[in-house]
């Protein structure tokens, strides 16, 4: 198979579909590598650096999109990239189509085979191709935050862990799982003072055996939290539901209780936010002002930390993409149920459940319309 990997072209990202090590492990399966020139720039990864493992090297995006059996990226194609897309070509990426009923048009009408890392899942129902940026994310979430809540970016001036004779910052985590563990840590660790919300029992239990008397973990409820908006200086939305539009959790009218200066980052932008003000930025902009309450919501946030996020991005896509190379896309979904939950669109038709409820689609089962194409 003729494996394409395309230039990011988002606002600041840096990273790469595949790094040269991915990609010499595909060719020694018997698969082509074509690679768009400067693709690995961002990771310190030379086109020469890829040419030694055996990829080819294509001068322009078209070159790739309109050759490769599979296209291989990072963040969900731009427009311009949609337009390139063919019917019958597998695309292998993050999507996170909820919220996005532009990109969703677009991918039906390619007839492009959409597969999502975020919702391939494996056996213990996690979500392992989200889970490495879930982390990345996480940790780079707090930061960001102490980064943002210095008074020159327009936070309160605060410092999170504060020093001897002066408290420190008041962080509260919205959500227990990958992300909020992983903002825990570091908020803990920066000696932050940390509340951690979520409402699944076991993760409450995990959490407080975890973290002991060095964080407040505690059950999630709307009096709960809108008793504790009113003192935080740091707020990290970490909630996600598996495919579907993040729900939102902060209203704007409950931004009014907050501390003017106070720091909200939005970890779940991607699925739509979970903060009722939140709107997409990018690194280049990652912040605005909404009633006084600094909001934080780069869609891309792993991006800034590009290196580390492709290897450990690669290091949990690569056994799926060789699965999808070396049986082709339909026996590889076939083989492989997890596999075949990343089916996202294929067809014309949308074969994720929670993506066809968030934008009123027709939902149609990745195994039925496989076995209709067929």
């Amino acid at each position: 198979m003729l494996i394409g990997v395309p230039t990011e072209i988002k606002n600041h990202e840096y990273r790469v579909g595949l790094t040269p090590e991915s990609a010499g492990e595909m060719i020694k399966h018997g698969h082509e590598i074509l690679l768009q020139t400067g693709a690995g720039a961002g990771i310190g990864a030379t086109d020469a650096m890829y040419q030694a493992v055996g990829a080819t090297i294509a001068d322009d995006a078209q070159q790739v999109f309109n050759t490769a059996d599979m296209i291989i990226k990072v963040k969900e194609p731009q427009a311009i990239e949609r337009q390139m897309l063919r019917d019958g070509q597998i695309l292998y990426t993050y999507l996170h189509l909820a919220p996005d009923p532009e990109q969703t048009r677009d991918l039906l009408a390619s007839g492009a085979v959409g597969i999502a890392y975020e919702t391939i899942t494996d056996a213990q129902g996690g979500l392992p191709l989200l889970k490495p940026m879930s982390q990345v994310a996480g940790r780079l979430s707090i930061q960001a935050g102490a980064n943002v809540l210095e008074k020159v970016h327009g936070g309160l001036g605060v410092l999170i862990g504060g020093v001897p004779g002066v408290q420190p910052a008041k962080v509260v985590i919205i959500g227990g799982g990958v992300v909020g563990f992983n903002a825990a840590q570091m908020a803990v660790g920066m000696q932050a003072d940390v509340t951690i919300l979520d409402r699944n029992p076991a993760t409450l239990e995990r959490l407080s055996n975890y973290f002991g008397a060095s964080a407040n973990v505690l059950y999630s409820t709307e009096a709960l939290l809108n008793q504790l908006i009113t003192e935080a200086d740091l707020i990290v939305g970490a909630v996600l539901i598996p495919g579907a539009a993040a729900p939102k959790l902060i209203s704007k009218t409950m931004l009014a209780d907050m501390q003017p200066g106070a720091v909200l980052v939005d970890v779940a932008i991607d699925q739509g936010g979970c903060f009722a003000t939140s709107k997409p930025t990018t690194h280049a902009e990652p912040t605005y002002i909404v009633d006084g309450i600094v909001h934080y919501c780069v869609a891309n946030m792993p991006g800034a930390v590009a290196r580390t996020s492709t290897y450990a991005l690669n290091n949990a896509t690569l056994p799926y993409a060789l699965e999808i190379a070396d049986k082709g896309w339909r026996q590889a979904l076939t083989d492989n149920p997890h596999l075949r939950n990343g089916l996202n669109v294929y067809a014309g038709k949308v074969t994720c459940q929670p993506v066809a409820e968030a934008l009123g689609y027709a939902y149609s089962p990745a195994d039925v319309v496989m076995n209709q194409q067929s």
